[in-house]
């Protein structure tokens, strides 16, 4: 499913629900003391990462997490998981064709009471009102949080520093399944030019809402 907003580079692995399947002893090590959600999460999105490394016919490793979370790929591949409830996916290419990827996966319902202050600008709720009323049938609100989840995923390999809801300014279109995030912070230089913001892609189908971005390495 997700493949289908993402470039043909990128191989994606996805999963419907969980998928049995042996860790390595260091990832075992990450969820030692975890609750059986969070190591079904782990464990399905790292055979997930496991099969798109081997579509970049690249051997399995350990895909541990990072100080700030974020998992740590194989010299030369750039990457990105997501899970929620009925839904793991790994996305990976090479970091010859791909500069960062982030993806996400999100129930497709409102978000819970509080949530839209929190994690929206002023001007992303005045644009999300427009949107609920010309297009009823598409939560929106999750919408948007999910394309910050997955900037946030896509800025960080980057940058190497936390990146707020309040950093990002999103406009969603409607029409053609993208969006575009305008970044309200000093971005990293890369590739000689200032990161100042992201376009990507979002798709709702099964029961979900899921968005990615996936930026040129050139």
């Amino acid at each position: 499913m997700i493949e289908e907003i993402l470039p043909s580079r990128v191989v994606v692995s996805e999963v419907f629900g969980d998928v049995e399947g042996d860790l390595f002893p260091e990832e075992e090590a990450v969820i030692a003391r975890s609750v059986d959600k969070r190591r079904r999460e782990f464990r399905t999105a790292r055979l997930c990462a496991r099969r798109a490394l081997a579509g970049l016919s690249l051997p399995a490793v350990p895909v541990l997490p990072g100080a700030s979370g974020a998992p740590r790929w194989p010299d030369g591949v750039v990457g990105s998981m997501t899970h929620c409830d009925g839904y793991r996916a790994a996305a990976l290419a090479r970091a010859t064709d791909l500069r960062t990827i982030g993806i996400d996966a999100e129930p497709h319902a409102a978000l819970p009471d509080g949530v839209l202050s929190a994690v929206t600008l002023p001007q992303e709720r005045r644009r999300l009102a427009a949107l609920c009323a010309a297009h009823p049938a598409v939560h929106w609100d999750r919408l948007l949080f999910s394309a910050k989840e997955s900037v946030y995923k896509a800025w960080f390999p980057l940058a190497g520093r936390w990146l707020g809801f309040e950093d990002a300014d999103i406009t969603v279109d409607p029409e053609r399944g993208g969006f575009t995030a305008r970044l309200l912070v000093p971005g990293p230089v890369v590739n000689g030019v200032g990161l100042t913001g992201f376009t990507g892609r979002w798709m709702v189908r099964a029961g979900l809402v899921v968005t990615a971005i996936a930026s040129d390495a050139a």
